[in-house]
């Protein structure tokens, strides 16, 4: 394929076949292809008529927390972005996305300030690959923003220059369409997190987030967040997307749902010997096993000390029957050789793993004899 056919297809091409495909995905119609002829003789117009003005359109990736990735979904599938603005990927960052002459803000915090962020970020998906340097810049570029009952926060159309954090407080999300009334779509509590979607995507507010109650919030700016946040969590999704790709159980999900798993996975590290989990404990998380090797063990008998009853390698799974069953763990987990383990938790493991429960109960039962 010529040069000129390759840019033609990018330019002209491209964008509009990949806002046909998430309004598919997200429409789910019966009959695609009249429903696509619907589509591009509105939709489709409107967004070639913006890329003539040099209006491009996104791609869409889940970038939110767990609770909210269908709601900034359908927020952002179909939101242009600005016309000064251009369009984000992992390669290309823009005219207000530059990376160079970074300097790392500063804004003075007290103790007690600094130690809540650092609680909060923990909490937070897009915060959890940052190394202690980039996780100490981002902490330091935070701002204390405090908000009465009542405050807009953050208006629907408006650009977007900060993503929050809630401190303390809830707040409410609200969309309105042209000529009906708002719609709520959530509220947002301590520990979630909001606005990061119109930064990775340079789009204006799709949404208006309204305090409910008195709040406090922190902020991060938009070159903080491009220059240090962005970059981290394209390799969190680079790295998981690859990782859960090679995973059997999740071969017959599509790349997009594998990619809405690898935003909400969370990791943690494990010694020789260290339990990962213990026999008769409540079940809440569901684990992939990234690196290293493991072993299951059960105590057969009450006289006697636990047996080895299973072996898990890279890219086996463990903690399902707990969380079908709504059972206590039917057995330990020990790691052999210092490992690496990835999970999600009940609430994420029913919403996006649903689809796969048929497989995973006729799963278990292959060893589920070794486990009585």
């Amino acid at each position: 394929m010529q040069n000129q056919d390759q840019e033609y297809l990018h330019n002209n091409v491209n964008p509009i076949l990949e806002q046909l495909a998430l309004y598919l995905v997200k429409e789910k119609p019966d009959n695609v292809t009249q429903a696509s002829i619907e589509w591009l003789s509105v939709t489709g117009a409107q967004i070639e008529n913006g890329l003539h003005n040099n209006q491009h359109n996104e791609t869409v990736e889940s970038s939110d927390d767990t609770e909210s990735d269908e709601d900034d979904y359908e927020l952002y599938a179909n939101n242009p972005i600005r016309p000064d603005r251009a369009s984000v990927s992992a390669e290309v960052y823009g005219i207000y996305n530059k990376k160079t002459n970074f300097k790392p803000k500063i804004v003075a915090k007290s103790h007690l300030q600094i130690q809540k962020i650092k609680e909060k970020l923990a909490q937070s998906f897009m915060f959890s690959e940052l190394d202690e340097h980039d996780l100490r810049i981002v902490i330091n570029a935070m701002e204390v923003v405090q908000c009465i009952k009542g405050d807009v926060v953050i208006k629907q159309g408006d650009d977007g220059d900060n993503l929050y954090i809630v401190d303390e407080g809830t707040l409410d999300c609200s969309r309105t369409k042209a000529g009906q009334d708002p719609v709520h779509l959530k509220t947002y509590k301590p520990g979630e997190s909001f606005g990061e979607l119109a930064l990775l995507y340079n789009s204006p507010r799709a949404a208006t987030i309204v305090a409910e109650e008195n709040c406090v919030l922190f902020s991060l700016d938009r070159g903080t967040f491009n220059h240090i946040v962005k970059d981290a969590a394209i390799r969190k999704r680079e790295r998981y997307e690859y990782f859960l790709a090679h995973v059997e159980l999740l071969q017959e999900l599509d790349p997009y749902s594998r990619s809405q798993i690898a935003d909400a996975l969370k990791s943690k590290n494990f010694n020789i010997g260290d339990y990962i989990v213990k026999e008769g404990d409540e079940g809440d998380i569901f684990y992939f096993l990234e690196k290293g090797e493991a072993v299951a063990t059960k105590v057969l008998n009450q006289s006697q000390p636990a047996q080895v009853v299973y072996f898990y390698k890279e890219g086996d799974y463990f903690g399902e029957i707990a969380l079908l069953r709504q059972a206590p763990r039917a057995a330990s987990v020990i790691a052999e050789t210092p490992c690496t383990v990835v999970y999600l938790d009940r609430e994420t493991f029913k919403r996006l793993l649903g689809p796969l429960e048929d497989i995973l109960t006729r799963n278990f039962k292959k060893y589920e004899k070794y486990m009585n």
